[in-house]
């Protein structure tokens, strides 16, 4: 269960960190609890590289398809920021998500 609120928040993260109005807009209700920006977790990079390299993440990138297309993570699942809250039921929330969007 603390998975998928962390999972959650982190969504709720990225939909105001990717956002260009973010902050004209108030932060989004996916799940609770909600948390700061500080206290979302953050993933280093050799940690990402790890769970890259063993399976353990699913890579999720919300920028634009057209971005995806010109680049991404090796078997990212593309879901573009504008799209995510609508195709969250896509997303398996046991599974660790680690998102990105530059």
């Amino acid at each position: 269960m603390r998975k998928i609120i962390i999972t959650l928040a982190a969504f709720a993260l990225l939909l105001s960190a990717c956002s260009p109005a973010a902050e004209t807009r108030p932060a989004p209700v996916i799940g609770e609890p909600q948390i700061s920006e500080s206290e979302a977790p953050r993933v280093s990079l050799e940690d990402a590289r790890a769970a890259f390299d063993t399976g353990a993440a699913v890579f999720l990138d919300a920028r634009s398809s057209a971005s995806y297309a010109d680049s991404h993570i090796a078997g990212a699942l593309s879901i573009p920021l504008a799209e995510l809250e609508a195709r969250l039921g896509e997303l398996d929330a046991t599974r660790w998500i680690i998102t990105y969007c530059t």
